[in-house]
């Protein structure tokens, strides 16, 4: 499932802030994401381990992910997810986000691969709003700072 967001930061701004500014992206989408923790290694490497406290739909849910892999030339990042409320129906959840080039700004594309634990687990389609918004603020958090 792909989710795909224009955004007026340049791409290496954007890029930047999702791989070495993690522990910013609270205060840049405080609507959504209220709190972040570093559990393992640091921000911006490979095998990082992450906790992320966030509203979806009204209520406060958590995750647990790690850093899989960091394509700079690409400029695309790997998360897989570990653990945490979103894994009640799922047997696996990776998110991969790709920020490209275009324009003056960039085109910044969200995609999540996952596994159903059955066939009545719901699709991830609650997560497009979640990730739009979120890619919305922390682009007008950019441009102003």
């Amino acid at each position: 499932m792909d989710c795909h967001v224009k955004a007026k930061s340049s791409v290496d701004k954007f890029f930047d802030a999702y791989k070495t500014k993690t522990h910013l992206i609270p205060k840049m989408s405080n609507q959504l994401i209220t709190d972040v923790k570093l559990l393992q290694g640091d921000w911006d490497s490979v095998g990082s381990v992450r906790l992320w406290h966030y509203a979806l739909q009204g209520k406060s849910v958590t995750v647990k992910e790690m850093i899989e892999k960091i394509d700079d030339t690409n400029r695309t990042i790997v998360y897989k997810v570990l653990d945490g409320d979103c894994m009640e129906f799922y047997n696996r959840w990776n998110f991969i986000i790709n920020v490209t080039q275009m324009g003056d700004g960039c085109l910044v594309k969200y995609t999540m691969e996952f596994e159903k634990k059955n066939d009545d687990a719901p699709d991830l389609v609650m997560y497009d709003d979640f990730f739009t918004t979120s890619i919305k603020n922390v682009d007008a958090f950019l441009l102003k700072n």
